[in-house]
């Protein structure tokens, strides 16, 4: 089945749409990658989108807009990667959508919020399409996320030794081999944050880590945010920029004067960087495969490779699954999996009471024809 991925992450910056061609095997579930393709939001979504986002305030009106514009932005993005990675023979999407709000309160999720109208993906594309992934784990008992982990439980399992697996992106995450997974705290929304802030939205984020390349790691705000509580919470645990955002960083400087940028900025990547490693030492880990956005930035991997001396810090590229790609392709996959009656969610990693199929699905052009159930889980993913 070729499937199209579609995601946007927490740093809001462009939709991913990755095609994939995904067969199951006897007990593997066979993953050949056919490319990515970005699509940027346009300003106008980007600044209502940024607006609206914790601790900004919104209306029903506006989530009303903005469903509907990301929504479009998603289908022209599927469209894009149906005619120019997928030959025009894709036969489902597989939509993430965009998270607005995750309810998360005293180590339990009880809602989250995704925006992006399936119905315009579907209506562009003629396509079904697989979206609100998220919910069902919710419902179940479970934190919804990370849902990666089904996907890199998979896809390293028999490698030597306990390989970690990391993303960063707005927020950080990994999955340890034991099905241990949760989010380590931000990866670069705090980074994005102050680049936007200091640069009075010039800067987006800090590209290609120059503002923090200038600027010296500032040891008592580092120990100031190292407080955060959230750290010490035991996994399952989520979080997102209801808790990280400039706000949260205002909080921190307080009585510290006024701070040069490129410090704070150099601080804050050390943040994440000690966060994820120590996530990553607790885990055993014998090394660390990386993919997200913020493996673009050298100044935050070579804190991180400081931090783990010892560990190899390897990018997800080097084991054949592109690191920018790699999230759009997972959910990939998650979307395979509803449409032949997979469970797409790892109990251990959620906290959920029990594995369940995901999402909802919105018929395509030509009504709704899914494949037979599938007999067997998938035990191994295996790229081709």
């Amino acid at each position: 089945m070729r499937v199209i991925g579609l995601m946007s992450g927490t740093s809001y910056d462009a939709v991913d749409a990755a095609a994939a061609d995904l067969s199951l095997v006897d007990d593997s579930l066979v993953l050949r990658p056919l490319g990515l393709v970005s699509e940027a939001y346009d300003e106008v979504v980007r600044e209502a989108l940024g607006a609206a986002l914790p601790p900004g305030t919104t209306s029903m009106a506006e989530v009303c807009r903005l469903d509907t514009r990301i929504g479009q932005a998603f289908a022209a993005a599927a469209v894009r990667a149906d005619r120019e990675l997928g030959e025009g023979r894709s036969e489902l999407v597989a939509s993430h959508g965009q998270t607005v709000y995750h309810w998360a309160e005293d180590g339990q999720v009880h809602g989250t919020l995704q925006l992006g109208q399936p119905a315009w993906i579907a209506e562009a594309t003629g396509l079904p399409v697989v979206a609100d992934f998220r919910p069902r784990d919710i419902a179940a008992g479970g934190q919804g996320a990370p849902l990666v982990s089904l996907v890199d439980l998979l896809w390293l399992r028999g490698r030597p030794g306990t390989p970690v697996a990391l993303n960063i992106g707005g927020i950080a995450n990994l999955t340890a081999p034991d099905g241990t997974a949760f989010d380590t705290g931000p990866g670069c929304a705090l980074i994005d944050a102050a680049a936007r802030g200091f640069s009075g939205g010039r800067l987006a984020y800090d590209v290609d880590g120059a503002l923090a390349a200038r600027g010296g790691v500032h040891e008592p705000l580092l120990r100031r945010l190292l407080e955060e509580p959230y750290y010490a919470l035991p996994a399952p645990k989520t979080t997102g920029k209801e808790l990280f955002h400039l706000g949260h960083l205002r909080d921190a400087l307080a009585g510290f004067g006024t701070l040069p940028a490129e410090d704070v900025v150099a601080t804050l990547t050390m943040l994440t960087a000690r966060t994820v490693a120590d996530a990553v030492r607790a885990a055993g880990a014998t090394e660390v495969i990386a993919s997200g956005g913020g493996t673009r930035n050298p100044v935050l991997m070579t804190m991180l490779g400081q931090c783990l001396p010892g560990v190899p810090l390897r990018s997800s590229d080097e084991l054949g699954l592109p690191a920018a790609a790699k999230e759009a392709y997972a959910f990939a996959v998650l979307g395979f999996l509803t449409a032949h009656a997979l469970p797409g969610s790892v109990p251990s990693a959620t906290g959920a009471r029990q594995a369940r199929v995901l999402g909802s699905i919105t018929p395509g052009r030509n009504g709704l024809r899914l494949p037979p159930p599938a007999e067997n889980r998938p035990v191994r993913l295996v790229l081709e």
